[in-house]
């Protein structure tokens, strides 16, 4: 393996790692801060602390790295789809289960598989397409409620819609990862999190206390700007597809904080899908590891 891909993947673990925090750290503080809000506070941290971070370093970069009028159409689909879809999420995250999200989070590897293929062409190998088969199940399995019941969970639904819009997304971001991460997060924090605070004006949601802003603008810097700062570092090399292979550690990561954190319960419906899903994401690392051969 070169030492490119090595840090490629190392990059996209590091982003895994920073996005497990997302899903039951702002499950602990949507008692406090509404969906719509919670979403914009994460977005606006990102985008400020890597903002600064840029003014650091404002110099260092070459010219061909700053993003140019070309880029337009990917950056505003960037910023467009990261309003939409960590909305969804919130909402879904108040409405259900931290540990069932996290793992749901997984489907974003088939949306963007899929979205590689269908509008990129990038290469997709039997062995991922076996893998997105199984992470499509585990993901049904998830969405039903548990008890017998064979209707779909509402908080589910908003998390496979938020998942298919962070796959559309990390398309989008692909097409200008060669260009420079900190000008890439800065623009989709500050883009997207004052898009998200216009819009839960207009849902008339009420602002949270002042104290509950620095913490989610805080969750917002680590598992949003820190964690999209590496994956687009990590997709330079890897592409689409495979780096969101190794990004999937991050829902299995965010499941076992849920447990940790919230104490939520282990039943036999979620350890089965847990169990389908583990499979369908060790072919995607194998087909990740093997160079999609």
């Amino acid at each position: 393996m070169r030492a490119d891909n090595r840090r490629a993947i190392a990059l996209a673990l590091a982003a895994a790692l920073f996005y497990a925090l997302n899903v039951p750290c702002s499950k602990l503080l949507l008692g406090h801060v509404p969906p719509t809000f919670m979403a914009a506070f994460l977005y606006l941290g990102a985008g400020l602390g890597v903002g600064a971070l840029y003014l650091l370093r404002k110099g260092a970069e070459r010219p061909e790295e700053r993003l140019s009028r070309e880029d337009l159409p990917y950056a505003v689909g960037m910023v467009v789809l990261d309003i939409i879809a960590p909305i969804l999420l919130m909402t879904g995250v108040s409405l259900g289960s931290s540990s069932n999200a996290s793992l749901l989070g997984n489907f974003e590897i088939v949306a963007t598989t899929v979205l590689a293929l269908a509008l990129f062409h990038e290469s997709v190998s039997k062995r991922l397409w076996a893998a997105v088969g199984l992470i499509t199940l585990a993901s049904a399995l998830l969405s039903f409620e548990g008890g017998g019941s064979l209707q779909f969970s509402l908080g589910s639904l908003f998390v496979l819609g938020a998942a298919a819009c962070w796959g559309l997304e990390n398309n989008c971001t692909r097409r200008i990862s060669e260009k420079s991460a900190y000008q890439i997060v800065t623009v989709k924090g500050l883009c997207s999190g004052t898009g998200s605070f216009v819009t839960a004006l207009v849902l008339g949601e009420s602002l949270p206390e002042a104290r509950y802003v620095p913490p989610a603008m805080l969750l917002g810097f680590v598992a949003y700007g820190l964690s999209i700062f590496t994956y687009v570092r990590a997709q330079k090399d890897l592409g689409a597809a495979r780096t969101s292979a190794y990004y999937a550690a991050a829902p299995f990561l965010g499941a076992l904080l849920s447990f940790l954190l919230l104490g939520e319960s282990l039943s036999a419906h979620y350890l089965t899908a847990l169990a389908v899903m583990a499979a369908g994401t060790a072919l995607v690392v194998r087909d990740t590891l093997s160079g999609g051969d």
